[in-house]
């Protein structure tokens, strides 16, 4: 009976989630977005026309298919090498959501632990702890990546970790004030009281109570390292070429702009559409995870 109750709520709380996404025009809007540059990173080599680093020179810097001198065989253009704008922008988008999700993964990891340890234990392991997150929030984030990314060699994992230990920061505060909050309530009094492990009220108790709002800045989280991607990419110390990049794609494309501005214009479009679909999905998740959100609007 309970297995089948449990079913039950979990099915009511999803057609909810459901309904007020359809009610959502943003909301609709971000998860077509996102679900399409998905598709397009899981399916870019049956989507792509073309391979994305074959070389043609025979076709560089064809325009578009809508400007005089593009055709159809090239919807987007090509490059300087004649390279299939639109296959490498398919491509490109397998980076962006890998660095996305993983970075977003490692500093969500290092930053709820690190909330949970300070929140709930307080004294000096607190101390510790929200020194560090002082001393890493006094740094900018780029000017953080660039620095060790110099150090070390510039690499997909290398970014992924880079970019992840800049950003476990704000998951750690986040998490921190919200357990100092919920580990004076009753019931976590009264499992202490009953001899519950610490481990034990962390992860049943305290953790579920977080991990909604864990997950609102996760995924707002991952808009802003895409864009840490691809500025560290155009500079020269994100991936590295024969990977494909927006961001490689935006640095290789600058010295054309006066004449080719396609090289650059479309990528930076994918980059710009993908931001604004993580942003407007992560909001619709805000407005129905986070109580303070709900509160604020009834």
């Amino acid at each position: 009976m309970d297995n089948s109750r449990k079913k039950e709520n979990a099915n009511k709380k999803f057609l909810t989630l459901v309904k007020k996404l359809v009610k959502s025009k943003t909301g609709i809007v971000g998860l077509i977005i996102i679900l399409t540059v998905f598709l397009m990173a899981v399916f870019a080599p049956i989507i792509a026309p073309y391979d994305p680093n074959k070389i043609n020179t025979a076709h560089m810097l064809q325009p578009p298919f809508w400007i005089s001198g593009g055709d159809l065989s090239h919807i987007l253009g090509t490059d300087n090498l004649g390279r299939d704008i639109l296959s490498r922008i398919i491509y490109g988008s397998r980076i962006s959501i890998i660095v996305g999700l993983l970075s977003v993964l490692v500093g969500g990891l290092i930053g709820v632990v690190f909330g949970l340890i300070a929140g709930y234990y307080g004294g000096i392991a607190d101390s510790i702890i929200m020194r560090l997150v002082d001393s890493f929030l006094a740094i900018p984030t780029t000017l953080f990546c660039i620095v060790f990314l110099t150090v070390l060699n510039p690499g997909l994992f290398t970014l992924i970790f880079v970019i992840g230990i800049t950003n476990w920061v704000m998951y750690a505060s986040l998490v921190r004030s919200q357990t100092l909050s919920i580990r004076e309530r009753e019931y976590v009094k009264a499992a202490r009281t009953m001899g519950v492990s610490n481990f034990k009220i962390i992860t049943r108790h305290i953790l579920p109570n977080v991990f909604s709002s864990v997950i609102v800045i996760s995924t707002l989280s991952v808009a802003g390292t895409i864009i840490t991607e691809s500025s560290l990419s155009f500079l020269g110390l994100g991936i590295q070429p024969p990977a494909i990049s927006w961001g490689i794609m935006l640095s290789e494309g600058r010295e054309y702009l006066a004449t080719s501005w396609w090289l650059s214009t479309f990528p930076g479009i994918a980059i710009t559409l993908t931001v604004l679909g993580i942003i407007f999905l992560g909001e619709w998740l805000r407005d129905v995870l986070d109580p303070r959100s709900r509160g604020m609007k009834s």
